[in-house]
């Protein structure tokens, strides 16, 4: 399967997911993973941007505590669904991130990135890690959580192997499971301030994933 073919299966089923979701302002739930990080957070004079944004988990956590928000995604539905629900949004933007992201270059000292890093090859994981470091502000932080390869509720190993630790999936879309050892080969461009796996019940089934957060140098 092509690049192109896992982009364009990427943004539909995500656009579907969301166009069945129903989301609201109520509907929309927070966890607290971000609490670990509250003093980098409210450091920050500039917006916040939200990358994969989705229905808005971290974007409601964030106008929570009175923090300035961009968030962006693929799906249109989503953006749609953002703006409706959190109108006192600084901006919200629909992009795809493979794409480059829309930002000059030292625009932000947070990026959230919560569970949308884990869908790529390495070359893409490194080209878009690359793009978060070229917007961050010198000493400014990502904060992210991916998938951990003992995620096995959600698809750890399932699939077909297009590389270590990345699979095709039925929807025909790219899954990408995490060692930490991958965590410190692909983001060796940062200081790693914090790397713990950790479980994550917002959904039916738990779900395993590393919460990170880390420094541009």
């Amino acid at each position: 399967m092509s690049e192109q073919d896992y982009r364009k299966n990427s943004h539909d089923y995500w656009d579907a997911i969301y166009q069945r979701s129903g989301n609201t302002t109520e509907s929309v739930k927070t966890d607290d993973w971000l609490d670990l990080f509250a003093e980098v957070i409210a450091q920050a004079k500039e917006p916040v941007l939200d990358l994969g944004c989705g229905g808005g988990n971290n974007t409601k956590y964030l106008l929570g505590k009175g923090k300035q928000v961009i968030a962006c995604d693929q799906s249109e539905k989503a953006i749609e669904d953002i703006q409706n629900n959190f109108p006192q949004i600084t901006e919200a933007k629909c992009f795809n991130m493979l794409d480059g992201l829309p930002f000059a270059d030292a625009s932000f000292t947070v990026v959230i990135a919560d569970l949308c890093l884990h869908y790529f090859t390495e070359k893409d994981t490194d080209f878009l890690l690359g793009e978060i470091a070229r917007i961050l502000k010198p000493g400014g932080h990502l904060m992210f959580r991916v998938n951990s390869m003992n995620d096995v509720n959600h698809g750890a190993g399932e699939g077909i192997e297009i590389e270590p630790h990345v699979y095709e999936t039925k929807n025909g879309t790219l899954k990408r499971f995490f060692v930490e050892e991958d965590i410190k080969r692909l983001f060796g461009r940062f200081a790693i301030e914090y790397c713990q796996e950790e479980i994550m019940s917002r959904y039916t089934l738990e779900k395993r994933l590393f919460r990170v957060c880390v420094k541009k140098m």
